[in-house]
């Protein structure tokens, strides 16, 4: 996620301060990824520091004002243009979790990724209730909704968006859990055949030790 293009988007449309920018960003977003206002300070003074943003004036409050400078704008530009890499994909704690578990002697396998699916059933359900409820009218669910004021169609249609790439996502890792529980399945079955190999070598010697002496 990336927080210093989320910001310099939203200061394209105007200058804005902190607490401004920090909720503007979770309405935009549903809240599904929060922020902090600390987080929104420390970006800013990195995007000030990289010529990114400016300071744009204090209100009556002292409420410190940001504003977008042209290579802000331009950094912005080449964000939307450009594709998100695969290269480096984020890290994935559930894939880092089994890839761990099948490694470690003692750890149920099984069990962990039995409870990561039910985790993952009651989200869907949960990411189909929100959207279902957003869909009805205007954010229902309450999420990622300013105090006092009504969403606009375009805050709507994101929440919307974020909650598709979350059903999505959560479809995918519900079919890649039974995925992992298949290759565990088959895993198992195949280690089986490999322990009783032996065994079945051991009893065919003395009968072919037999043959050899008769003949």
């Amino acid at each position: 996620m990336s927080i210093r293009h989320g910001l310099l988007a939203l200061l394209d449309e105007g200058p804005r301060y902190g607490y401004q920018l920090r909720t503007e960003f979770e309405a935009r977003t549903g809240a599904t990824w929060p922020l902090n206002v600390g987080q929104v300070y420390t970006t800013l003074s990195r995007l000030e520091r990289d010529g990114l943003v400016e300071a744009a004036g204090e209100d009556e409050e002292g409420h410190q004002f940001y504003g977008v400078t042209e290579a802000g704008r331009a950094e912005l530009r080449a964000w939307f243009d450009t594709p998100v890499p695969r290269t480096n994909p984020p890290r994935d704690e559930l894939a880092i979790k089994l890839a761990m578990a099948v490694t470690v002697p003692g750890v149920d396998v099984s069990a962990v990724v039995q409870g990561q699916r039910r985790h993952s059933i009651k989200a869907l359900q949960d990411y189909t209730r929100l959207k279902g409820r957003a869909l009805a009218g205007p954010h229902s669910s309450g999420k990622g909704a300013r105090p006092g004021a009504a969403p606009s169609a375009s805050n709507e249609l994101a929440w919307l968006l974020v909650l598709d790439q979350l059903i999505f996502q959560t479809e995918a890792e519900i079919r890649w859990l039974d995925h992992c529980e298949t290759r565990l399945a088959q895993q198992a079955e195949l280690q089986q055949t490999r322990a009783a190999e032996p065994a079945r070598d051991d009893a065919a010697a003395p009968a072919k030790r037999g043959r050899r002496l008769r003949a």
